[in-house]
């Protein structure tokens, strides 16, 4: 059995937890957070035995083996080094830390210490994206990659009212690229790696953090083109084209339908069925990982981690998004 703790005690949580109970190996010992009276909460909802408020404490705790790290992005790289300093391996939510420099003291932490860390991004590991990446020779030369997830936030009604939630804080390394565009760039970077250049846009709010924004990227043969946003929905679904036909996706962040067109006007549905929750496969990856003796996911891996927040860098250099974390 592998030991886990929690750091957050957020809806994403409770859903990890949730999914993670699904792993036959997975067993939920601590949680974590800064008032006791949280922890405790928490702790009952979850069927957590332990809770602690200081994070050098749970660090030192032999009860855990691993922690699944949900606080606000700016937290991620100063947490999961300590943890990593006293032996725990950390499975980080998206986006893993706030910059690159942030994710080059991670993996470095991660590898001084002989533990894994992994991205928590669950749409690389779902079963639809493994047939996206089965099926992809079928459409041909690849030309175009094309994500769009676009999700209105229901915290940008308390931000109109005037009131700045977590989300729409820059103090939290937080915004629309951070949040939402890295499900449109992950999958991007798993199947098609490095681009040559990008150009971004993003319209930025008052507070300091992006509300929506595109990127167009350059792979010199082919093209990619991402939209995101907080502040608007969008229904469109996601698409890879080649010149032997289109995979259509229709949803980049969780896909449950996948097909391919051909451009004789046949389609074949490429879909996989999905038993479990989606977070269960990057708990049984991260999991699998630790049990094989591996210190890193070939999907979620740092050379991924890393390239995707090196674009998402990029972009907020070209637009002007700046967090406290960059200085």
């Amino acid at each position: 059995m592998i030991k886990f703790a929690t750091i957050g005690t957020n809806w994403i949580t409770q859903e990890f937890i949730k999914a993670a109970k699904e792993v036959s190996d997975f067993i939920l010992t601590a949680v974590y957070s800064r008032t006791e009276e949280k922890a405790k909460e928490f702790a009952e909802k979850v069927g957590a035995s332990l809770t602690f408020t200081s994070l050098e404490e749970m660090a030192k705790s032999d009860a855990i083996d691993a922690v699944y790290i949900a606080s606000p992005n700016s937290f991620h790289a100063e947490q999961a080094i300590l943890l990593m300093n006293h032996g725990k391996h950390v499975l980080c939510e998206k986006p893993i830390a706030s910059n690159t420099a942030e994710l080059q003291a991670m993996i470095e932490a991660a590898k001084r210490n002989n533990v894994v860390l992994m991205e928590a991004m669950k749409t690389t590991l779902l079963p639809n994206f493994q047939a996206i990446r089965e099926h992809v020779h079928k459409i041909g030369k690849v030309r175009r990659y094309f994500a769009s997830y676009c999700q209105y936030s229901s915290r940008y009604d308390a931000y109109k009212q005037g009131t700045i939630l977590n989300a729409f804080n820059p103090a939290f390394s937080n915004g629309a690229l951070m949040d939402i565009g890295i499900y449109c760039l992950y999958p991007m970077v798993v199947l098609f790696g490095k681009p040559l250049s990008i150009k971004a846009n993003s319209t930025m709010l008052e507070s300091g953090v992006d509300g929506e924004g595109s990127i167009i990227l350059d792979y010199g043969d082919m093209d990619a083109v991402v939209m995101y946003s907080k502040i608007t929905n969008s229904y469109i679904p996601s698409e890879i084209q080649g010149e032997n036909g289109s995979i259509i996706i229709d949803a980049i962040h969780t896909p449950t339908k996948v097909e391919i067109r051909y451009r004789d006007g046949r389609v074949e549905d490429i879909t996989q069925s999905q038993t479990h929750h989606p977070m269960y496969y990057e708990a049984k990856e991260f999991i699998e990982l630790i049990q094989m003796g591996k210190k890193e996911s070939e999907t979620n891996s740092h050379y991924h981690s890393l390239t995707t927040m090196d674009i998402i860098e990029q972009a907020r250099k070209q637009t002007g998004i700046i967090f406290p974390a960059d200085k």
